[in-house]
């Protein structure tokens, strides 16, 4: 190479760090509150424990449920939709290297020979002559020194979708592991109802039988027969409900997983189920900002800032440089030998002098820009509102499952002073019907509420942004 070329490649390399004209990026002020609304951040436990924040918890330490985090493990292997969504993190990550790439030049490399006989009394010669040439070329194609920072707002764009897809797949693995603990949860519930009714069928059905008999022999009237055939009957109805519940719970985590879940990783009630970890939402609503999908809506706000820059510069011109360098060899054997180094450099200037495009591009993109600023507000909004939400939730809770306990055993006492004075006939089977009514509802009341208090544990850990098993998230170019 020689040294007039190497300074020229030199000095376009200085000259292709220049600066961008994509306008400094700041963030928005989030639209929310600094602290949580008051007298809804209350634990759902009273030892006195300081819980630990959501974001320093890995799912891991959060789910205590050794048969449950087998399962999520599973899922998180063998999950489609978390599979996609990283292929989706590699397609980005392949396209930011396409757009980095375009701030070097492309050099190709060209070799060839030839060789090539005359015969004597051709072209003038007396003799017969062999004619042969190599050429080795080192080439430049049309490289685009980034003067006024295009491509550099390109490859910025590149890069904050590729983050952008990174934040999504996070946020995709995060909801994982919440919905399969939501759903195992739910089975576990959907089981102990189950139980529950199978309970209470073995139960009204002996009580009926017994009525039956009284009522074969004139002890009882044809109407309090019938009225417990209506109580058996109903627990009939309860089992081919929760037996259906059931059915689809395993298929629904079947699905999560990405393969059939074994029996022994099922829970048979929400007794068998070992809680989750209780955690501290903190005291400030700033820990939303690390939430993956606030990350996600702010990388789409930093690529339209870049689009700015990109629009910017196509006002100014944009200069490509081509070169060349070879060497070639002829030999004429019996006649000459003949060796030579070529160069050859050129280049383009393009400078858009007058085109309405370019301003009407311009206003596009800052609308763009105020787009997804719009869109990260709301973002922050929506997952203030989730968390504000779950908290509400946690802070009732609690008095709603002593209220329902203590329901549940005034009912059974109620059943059984009726069932005692229907025995004794003082009162009629109705309200001995009643009362068990009351009280199977009330039990399955209490299971609902046992299922809301732990789920909503677990969607409180998921809207905080937990899930700190993984490495922290990319904050810009490490490439």
């Amino acid at each position: 190479m020689s040294r007039y070329s190497a300074f020229l490649l030199g000095a376009a390399l200085a000259f292709a760090g220049g600066c961008t004209l994509a306008p400094e990026y700041e963030r928005p002020a989030a639209p929310v509150p600094d602290a949580w609304p008051d007298g809804q951040a209350r634990p759902d436990a009273a030892d006195g424990r300081e819980a630990p924040l959501a974001t320093e918890l890995a799912w891991r330490e959060f789910v205590a449920d050794a048969r449950l985090a087998k399962l999520i493990e599973t899922a998180l292997a063998g999950n489609r939709d978390l599979r996609t969504a990283a292929l989706n993190v590699e397609r980005a990550r392949a396209y930011y290297g396409v757009a980095r790439a375009e701030l070097w030049p492309a050099v190709d490399a060209a070799a060839g020979g030839s060789k090539q006989r005359i015969p004597a009394g051709v072209m003038g010669f007396g003799q017969a002559l062999e004619i042969e040439r190599y050429d080795v070329n080192l080439g430049v194609s049309s490289w685009e020194i980034d003067f006024f920072g295009r491509i550099r707002s390109l490859k910025e764009r590149a890069l904050q979708e590729f983050l952008a897809t990174e934040h999504a797949r996070r946020g995709a693995r995060i909801a994982l592991v919440a919905e399969v603990a939501g759903v195992y949860l739910t089975l576990a519930a959907d089981r102990e109802s189950l139980a529950l009714a199978e309970a209470t069928l073995e139960t009204q059905q002996a009580a009926c039988d017994l009525i039956r008999r009284r009522f074969e022999v004139g002890l009882a009237t044809e109407l309090d027969f019938r009225r417990a055939q209506t109580t058996v009957e109903a627990a009939r109805v309860d089992i081919a409900f929760y037996t259906r519940l059931v059915a689809q719970g395993r298929n629904a985590l079947n699905l999560l997983a990405g393969a059939p879940v074994p029996e022994e990783l099922l829970p048979a009630g929400l007794g068998d189920v070992v809680p989750p970890v209780e955690i501290s939402p903190g005291v400030s609503s700033e820990v939303l900002l690390l939430r993956p999908d606030v990350l996600q809506a702010e990388s789409g706000l930093k690529a339209a800032n870049a689009d700015i820059g990109v629009a910017r510069a196509a006002f100014f011109p944009r200069i490509s440089l081509t070169g060349a360098i070879g060497t070639a060899s002829d030999e004429l054997k019996g006649l000459f030998e003949s060796g030579s180094e070529a160069w050859n450099y050129g280049g383009r200037i393009v400078w858009p002098i007058f085109d309405l495009r370019t301003w009407s591009a311009l206003d596009v993109m800052k609308a763009q820009r105020e787009l997804a600023v719009a869109r990260y507000e709301k973002a922050v909004q929506a997952a203030f509102r989730e968390v504000a939400d779950a908290l509400a939730a946690r802070g009732t809770v609690a008095e709603q499952l002593a209220a329902q306990e203590a329901l549940v055993a005034a009912v059974a006492e109620t059943h059984r002073l009726a069932d005692t004075r229907y025995a004794k006939g003082i009162d009629s089977f109705l309200g001995v019907l009643d009362a068990q009514r009351t009280l199977n509802a009330a039990r399955q009341g209490l299971i609902a509420l046992r299922l809301a208090k732990l789920v909503n544990r677990v969607r409180l850990y998921a809207v905080l942004g937990g899930g700190g098993d993984e490495a922290a998230p990319p904050e810009g170019d490490r490439a």
